[in-house]
C-alpha cells in the first residue's frame, strides 16, 4: 500500500493528454467530462490527497471527491443557480442562504435567472487575466465539472435527502463559474435580492413615502451586524519572536454554517513541482480557500468593510423608469425573467437596472427599505459584481512561500470580496491584511456627495449613499486598482510582522492592541469605536500568550477549546454582590461556574439565558467604553437595572419549566444528534465572546440546544518545526460528508465533542504510513 501511494505520482505524469473535448472553454455550455483523471488518496476521517498532472486534472479529481460526500447538498446549490427552484420544490418555499439572502425560492429564481439571462458570467470569464480568471483557475473549474459528472455516472447516490431526484443533474463549467461568482456578491447583490426582485415602478398617481433615514440607517446597521451573521471568524498569527522555535503560528478559526452549500470540506491538492495545498474549501469551489503548505498558513475572517454603495437617482418627472445625470435622462434597462413554478403557471417579473446596477426596493422581504417613489429611486453598485478573481487569490495563497508572496497574491489578482486575510510562514513572519473589493467611497467623496440620506447612513454603518445624478460623484480609481471604482491594494489596512495580529471580525483597528490601525477609510470599518465581547476576549487571550512566549502549535489548540466566556469576567462577580431578590440559588450557581463554556461546565447553561436577555438592558454597564481603554471597556455590570434582574428570573423559570437544573452541565443540554448518537458541544454564543464559537438552536422541550446552525468548522493549528513538513492539526466540526450513510458523517463531530484534533498529512511520508490508507484512480 505504501509503494502504491508513493507510485501515484508517477502514474498521474502517466496520465494521457487531454482529449479535445476536454480542452473546451471554462465558458462551456454543455456538460463536461471525459479525458481526465486523478489520482485520490483517503486518509483519516475521509480526507482525499488528490494529486494530478495538471490544473483540469486536479479540478477533476476534486470535483469527483467532493460529490462522493457531497453529491445533495451541492445538487441543490445547482439547482438554485439555474434558477429552477421554483420547478421542482415550490415558489414559497425558502432555499438554504448559502448562495443569497433570497427568502423565498421564487426570489431566488428571479435573480439568478437574471443573472444567466444577462450573460454577466460569461463576459467575466472572457476578460483576460488578471481583471479576468486565470487559465489556471479556468481549467479547475472545468476540471470540477467534469470530475461532479463523471461521479454521477459511475456511482448510485445513496444519500436520502436526493437519491433518484431528477434535479441531480451534470454541469457544465459555466455552472461551476455561476457558483463563484454568488459567492464573490454574497456581501452585495446577494445580500439584497429579495430587494432587487422586488423593484417595481410606482404605478401613475401612486404616492409612496420617502425613505427614512432613521429606519435606513437601523436596517443598514443590522444588515452588516457581525453578531447576526451567519458567517464570521477568528484567525491569529504569531510572529517568530513569540514562538518556541522562532518560526510563525497560525490558528484559524472560521464560524460558517453547520447545513448547506456553505460548508467547507477538506482535501489536499497536489500538482507535483507545481501545487501543494492542505485545507479546507467551500463546497462547490475548486481551489482551498483556507490552508497551508510547507511554508505558509493562511486563514479568513469576514471583514466589516462594505462592499456594496447606493446611488440616489433623480427620476424624469415624466417616468418613473428614467433618470437624471447632469441633467440629462437615461432610461433604466428592463431584464424580463420567467421562472417556472411546481403545480402553477410560470411567473414572469421585470427587474430594472442602471449604469449604477440593479434599483433596490423596500417589497416583501426587502433588507433595506428603501421606496422607488415618483421621484426618487435607489441603485446598488456592486463592485464584486465584476470580479471573478476570488479564486485565483486563493491559487496565489497556495503557491505561496511566505507572507510577503501572500500580499504580492493580492495585489495581482484582488480578489477577495468580503474578508480579511490572516497568515504566518515558517520564516517567522506574521501578517494582517483587510485586502478586500470595495467600492472606492472616500470620507471626501461621502462628505461632498451624499445624499441627506448617505448623511446619516454613512458615519453610522459605513453604507454610502450618493446623488446619482452628478457625473462629478461617480466613483474613482486608484492607479494600482485592477478594475475601476476600487480601491488599489496600497489603501488597505496591513498590519506586518507584529508578535501577534489577530482578528474576530471588528475592524482592522485593534489587530494588535499595541500597534492600532488607523487612517483608512470609513467604508472599511470603525476606529476608536467599541468591540465585540469575542474581540476583547480574544485580544486579551492571545496578547497573554504572547507575553509568555515560547509558543506552539499546542499552544494554539489549547486557546481554540479552552472555551472561556469573557463576558463572564465582566458580569458575574457584579451580579452575584448584588444577587436580586430570590436569586441565592441561581446566583450560588453563577459564583461556582469555571466561567467556561465546557461541556461539563455547570452555570454555563444558566448564564447562557441571562445573558441573552440581559444584554439588551439600556443601562447594562456602570463604566462606558473608553477609546483610551478599549479592551477593558465598557465594564461594570449595572445588576441593579430591573431588567437584568428580570432577565435572570425569567431564565431561571426558563430552565425550571423546561425540567433543566440550574447547574446541568452544559454538555448535557447542548447537543447535536448524528446517527441516533447524541454528541455534547461546548463553545457558545456571540454575545459571550467565547472564541469556539457556536450559534446553538433553543428546544427546550427536545432538552436544551438541539443543533447548531454555524460556528467553529474548519479549524486549523498550523506551524513548523523546520523538517519540510508543516506541522498541522486540523478539524472539520461537522465532518466530511451530509450523507447520514457515509462513515464519514458524524467521525469528526464526535472529535468536536470531545476536543480532539486531527494530526494532518501533507508530505508523501505520512500520507503512506495512513492507517487504512485507500488509493483510488478516478477518470472521465
Amino acid at each position: 500500500m505504501r509503494r502504491l501511494a508513493l507510485g501515484s505520482l508517477a502514474l498521474v505524469t502517466a496520465a494521457t493528454a487531454l482529449s479535445p473535448a476536454a480542452s473546451a472553454g471554462a465558458h462551456e455550455r454543455r456538460p463536461s467530462g471525459g479525458g481526465l483523471s486523478a489520482v485520490i488518496r483517503y486518509t483519516e476521517y475521509g480526507v482525499p490527497h488528490i494529486v494530478a498532472k495538471d490544473y483540469a486534472d486536479l479540478g477533476f479529481g476534486t470535483g469527483w471527491a467532493q460529490a462522493a460526500d457531497q453529491v445533495c447538498t451541492l445538487a441543490d446549490g445547482f439547482v438554485t443557480l439555474a434558477g429552477e427552484r421554483s420547478r421542482y420544490f415550490g415558489a414559497d418555499a425558502a432555499p438554504d442562504g448559502s448562495l443569497s439572502s433570497a427568502t423565498t425560492n421564487l426570489s431566488s429564481d428571479l435573480f439568478f435567472r437574471g443573472v444567466r439571462g444577462s450573460g454577466t458570467v460569461e463576459e467575466l470569464l472572457a476578460v483576460p487575466a488578471p481583471v479576468g480568471p486565470s487559465r489556471r483557475l479556468k481549467d479547475l473549474m472545468r476540471g470540477w465539472a467534469a470530475g461532479y459528472n463523471a461521479w454521477l455516472r459511475q456511482n448510485r447516490v445513496t444519500d436520502p435527502a436526493c437519491a433518484g431526484a431528477a434535479w441531480v443533474r451534470p454541469v457544465t463549467p459555466l455552472d461551476v463559474a455561476v457558483r463563484g461568482f454568488a459567492i464573490q456578491v454574497l456581501g452585495g447583490q446577494g445580500r439584497v435580492v429579495d430587494g432587487i426582485t422586488a423593484a417595481r415602478p410606482p404605478a401613475p398617481g401612486e404616492v409612496r413615502p420617502p425613505a427614512d433615514p432613521a429606519a435606513v440607517t437601523g436596517a443598514a446597521r443590522a444588515l452588516f451586524d457581525p453578531a447576526t451573521a451567519d458567517a464570521g471568524s477568528n484567525a491569529v498569527a504569531f510572529g517568530g519572536k513569540v514562538t518556541a522555535n522562532g518560526r510563525g503560528l497560525l490558528l484559524g478559526n472560521p464560524h460558517y454554517p453547520w447545513q448547506g452549500g456553505r460548508r467547507f470540506w477538506q482535501s489536499q491538492q497536489t500538482i507535483p513541482g507545481e501545487l501543494n495545498v492542505s485545507g479546507g474549501s467551500l463546497l462547490g469551489t475548486s481551489i482551498v480557500n483556507i490552508g497551508f503548505n510547507d511554508r505558509v498558513a493562511w486563514s479568513h475572517t469576514v471583514a466589516t468593510g462594505v462592499p456594496l454603495n447606493l446611488h440616489q437617482l433623480t427620476l424624469d418627472p415624466a417616468d418613473p423608469t428614467a433618470y437624471l445625470v447632469d441633467g440629462k435622462p437615461e432610461r433604466m434597462v428592463r431584464r424580463t425573467v420567467t421562472v417556472p413554478v411546481k403545480d402553477g403557471a410560470p411567473v414572469t417579473r421585470t427587474q430594472w437596472w442602471t449604469r449604477y446596477g440593479p434599483v433596490v426596493t423596500g417589497g416583501l422581504g426587502a433588507r433595506l427599505p428603501l421606496p422607488w417613489t415618483a421621484g426618487t429611486a435607489y441603485a446598488l453598485n456592486d463592485p464584486n459584481a465584476g470580479n471573478l478573481r476570488a479564486s485565483d487569490s486563493a491559487l496565489g495563497f497556495g503557491r505561496a512561500r511566505s507572507t510577503a508572496d501572500v500580499l504580492t497574491a493580492l495585489r495581482r489578482t484582488q480578489g477577495l470580496p468580503w474578508v480579511n486575510t490572516v497568515a504566518a510562514d515558517s520564516a517567522g513572519h506574521s501578517l494582517f491584511t483587510q485586502s478586500q473589493v470595495l467600492p472606492r467611497i472616500t470620507d471626501e467623496l461621502a462628505q461632498r456627495c451624499s445624499t441627506p440620506l448617505g448623511r446619516v447612513t454613512y458615519p453610522a454603518t459605513g453604507v454610502a449613499v450618493l446623488d446619482g445624478s452628478r457625473t462629478d460623484c461617480a466613483l474613482g480609481s486608484d492607479p494600482d486598482a485592477l478594475q475601476p471604482g476600487i480601491f488599489g491594494p496600497a489603501r488597505m489596512p496591513t498590519l506586518k510582522d507584529a508578535p501577534y495580529a489577530v482578528n474576530s471580525n471588528d475592524s482592522a483597528w485593534l489587530t494588535n492592541a499595541d500597534r492600532p490601525l488607523t487612517g483608512y477609510e470609513r467604508v472599511f470599518g470603525t476606529i476608536a469605536q467599541p468591540r465585540s465581547v469575542r474581540t476583547r476576549g480574544g485580544i486579551e487571550d492571545v496578547a497573554a500568550m504572547a507575553g509568555r512566549g515560547r509558543l506552539t502549535v499546542g499552544d494554539l489548540q489549547r486557546q481554540q477549546f479552552a472555551d472561556r466566556v469573557p463576558v463572564a469576567d465582566l458580569a458575574v462577580d457584579d451580579l452575584v454582590r448584588a444577587c436580586p431578590a430570590g436569586q441565592a440559588a441561581a446566583c450560588g450557581v453563577l459564583a461556582r461556574w469555571d466561567r467556561r463554556a465546557d461541556t461539563g461546565s455547570r452555570g454555563a447553561l444558566l448564564f447562557d439565558r441571562f445573558w441573552r436577555r440581559a444584554q439588551a438592558a439600556p443601562d447594562l454597564w456602570t463604566v462606558p467604553f473608553d477609546p483610551a481603554d478599549p479592551v477593558r471597556t465598557p465594564r461594570g455590570l449595572g445588576a441593579a437595572s430591573p431588567l437584568v434582574a428580570k432577565a435572570l428570573a425569567d431564565a431561571v423559570a426558563e430552565l425550571g419549566a423546561a425540567g433543566i437544573a440550574l447547574d446541568a452541565p452544559l454538555g448535557a443540554h447542548q447537543f447535536v444528534v448524528r446517527g441516533g448518537t447524541r454528541l455534547p458541544v461546548h463553545g457558545g454564543t456571540e454575545s459571550l465572546g467565547v472564541w469556539n464559537k457556536v450559534e446553538p438552536v433553543w428546544n427546550p422541550a427536545g432538552g436544551g440546544y438541539t443543533e447548531v446552525t454555524h460556528g467553529s468548522s474548519h479549524v486549523q493549528a498550523v506551524g513548523w518545526d523546520g523538517g519540510g513538513c508543516p506541522k498541522a492539526r486540523t478539524l472539520l466540526t461537522y465532518s466530511q460528508s451530509s450523507n447520514p450513510n457515509s462513515p464519514h458523517f458524524a467521525d469528526q463531530t464526535a472529535l468536536y465533542s470531545a476536543g480532539r484534533w486531527v494530526t494532518w498529512r501533507h508530505c508523501e511520508r505520512d500520507i503512506a504510513r495512513a492507517p487504512g490508507l485507500k488509493v483510488i484512480r478516478v477518470r472521465g
